[in-house]
């Protein structure tokens, strides 16, 4: 597909049939409904010829490499899906008996979806629910622009491993103690100083493990890899197990592997866990077909959108740089080398937003290549560098206080935290990785620590600027796919249903390479 077809189908998408999906979607073929509101294809149909390779048609590295808008949009319907018992879903790790202090897995709740969890706004990977993995629980994070957090991170892990390298190299040549500090993308982990032994002295590094590893999942910074992420999410939460996934596997072996999303896994540089165990009863669940889908709609996830911007949220994005919240929350970053296949940009637009105030411009980011192998065309990540804008975070971390501190099952206490991003903040409530905060200033008051410079000015502000920044945070949005207007799906108010019908969506449909055939 050229160019200009690609952005001739964004005007076509009233013309095609497309279901409007829910948080968690049934599967069409196995409950009967009138509206036929779900999944078009069975699990099956999903898997389809397993991973395959480019020219196997209807194995998940064909559809990423030829068809990739389809694998984003049946990773979407996978996270949605609601598995059954009899496609091997729960009961989960330990089925809640075992030693918790060892592995706190056995207190994750058992779901049938992901959406379970991370379910809201409609059809999204949004904010959702209750996660029992230490004795006060967690709040489920939004997942929107996970996939940026992860090339981010991995870019910023390359810059301090090769400070590290280069000064070893300089130590050695030299003969004499090489000190450099640690910074990448404009953010400062300390400093670490090399001897001409090749010893490494990392007692200055901050806010990263010795390894120079940044790891932006998890509240406490634990996890830097979405594949392995997905697999772990998997067997904890759902209890199904992906026990044969090769990339993982491979890597977890000590082995360097790149995964279908393009992302780098290297066991001699990183401790990955291996798959969980094959189940008992019915062995390995999930086939690596289905974990590619995943992890492909994944690294592709929307990043937030912008609420209304005026001179008010203006101020108060001022005012929250006077105060010097972003010397943690940064807004801004480069990607060196996006990985993915489309960007969305979703901003306040009242005239073309329809159900809601927001409107998306979907813009492709692939090159079209022409194999001459007479399968559809390559369509594969152009692979520029990117400017992530509003994200506010740094990719470290902090001790923010007392107040955030958490309990462990173990009975030791984690103090310090990765800095959450603040995109999508606006509607993410309640806050902090326990949701312990109900507004947001109350999950500003909280903060301590190294915070507590901060903290104090901002409760010393007047009403008008504190106000200010609270609707500058508010302006920052999460949007549910199937009810925003877009470049996609603009909408029609005239179509009959209306607004069940024709209120506009973000309908990746209309770039298959056959939209006729609905996922």
């Amino acid at each position: 597909m050229g160019w200009r077809k690609v952005l001739r189908y964004f005007g076509l998408a009233l013309l095609l049939p497309g279901a409007v999906a829910s948080a968690q979607l049934v599967d069409n073929t196995q409950a009967i409904s009138t509206s036929k509101a779900g999944i078009n294809k069975s699990l099956t149909d999903e898997v389809g010829a397993g991973r395959g390779d480019l020219m196997t048609p209807g194995s998940s590295i064909y559809i990423i490499n030829r068809d990739p808008f389809r694998s984003v949009r049946r990773g979407r319907q996978l996270f949605q899906r609601k598995f059954t018992q009899a496609q091997g879903q729960g009961p989960n790790v330990g089925d809640g008996v075992g030693d918790i202090n060892a592995n706190n897995a056995i207190g994750a709740g058992l779901s049938d979806s992901c959406a379970g969890c991370h379910g809201r706004p409609k059809g999204s990977a949004g904010v959702g629910g209750d996660v029992n993995s230490r004795p006060d629980s967690r709040d489920a994070p939004h997942l929107f622009g996970i996939g940026l957090r992860e090339m981010l991170a991995d870019e910023i892990t390359t810059d301090l491993r090769n400070t590290q390298t280069l000064a070893v190299a300089l130590a050695i040549q030299r003969r004499r103690p090489m000190t450099m500090r640690l910074v990448s993308k404009g953010v400062d982990y300390g400093s670490l100083t090399a001897h001409a032994d090749g010893t490494v002295d990392l007692s200055h590094v901050t806010g990263v493990d010795p390894d120079l590893r940044v790891k932006p999942f998890f509240a406490e910074g634990s996890e830097f890899s979405l594949r392995s992420f997905i697999l772990t999410a998997l067997n904890n939460e759902l209890g199904l197990q992906a026990s044969n996934d090769p990339d993982i596997t491979t890597a977890s072996a000590g082995g360097r592997v790149v995964t279908p999303s393009g992302m780098v896994l290297d066991g001699s540089k990183d401790k990955i866990p291996a798959p969980p165990a094959p189940d008992p009863k019915d062995g390995n669940e999930i086939d690596p077909a289905i974990v590619d889908h995943y992890e492909f709609y994944l690294l592709n996830y929307f990043k937030p959108g912008h609420g209304q911007q005026d001179e008010r949220t203006e101020r108060g994005r001022k005012v929250f740089n006077r105060i010097g919240c972003s010397g943690c929350h940064m807004a801004d970053f480069i990607i060196n080398h996006d990985r993915r296949v489309a960007d969305l940009e979703t901003d306040y637009d009242p005239v073309r937003g329809i159900f809601n105030s927001l409107f998306a411009t979907a813009t492709p980011l692939i090159n079209v290549i022409d194999d001459g192998s007479g399968q559809p065309t390559l369509k594969q990540p152009a692979g520029n560098s990117f400017l992530v804008q509003d994200i506010f975070t740094d990719f470290k971390r902090h001790d923010v206080g007392v107040g955030f501190y958490e309990r462990n099952w173990d009975g030791t206490i984690q103090t310090t935290f990765m800095t959450r991003p603040l995109w999508g903040v606006g509607t993410t409530a309640p806050y902090g990785h326990d949701g312990r905060s109900i507004s947001l200033d109350d999950v500003i008051l909280r903060h301590g620590g190294e915070s507590l410079k901060s903290r104090n000015a901002y409760a010393k502000l007047p009403h008008e600027e504190s106000d200010a920044v609270l609707a500058f945070l508010n302006s920052l949005v999460l949007f549910p796919p199937d009810d925003t207007a877009s470049t996609l799906d603009p909408g029609n108010p005239a179509t009959a249903g209306f607004p069940q019908f024709g209120h506009g969506s973000i309908k990746l449909t209309v770039l298959f390479n056959d939209p006729g055939d609905p996922e």
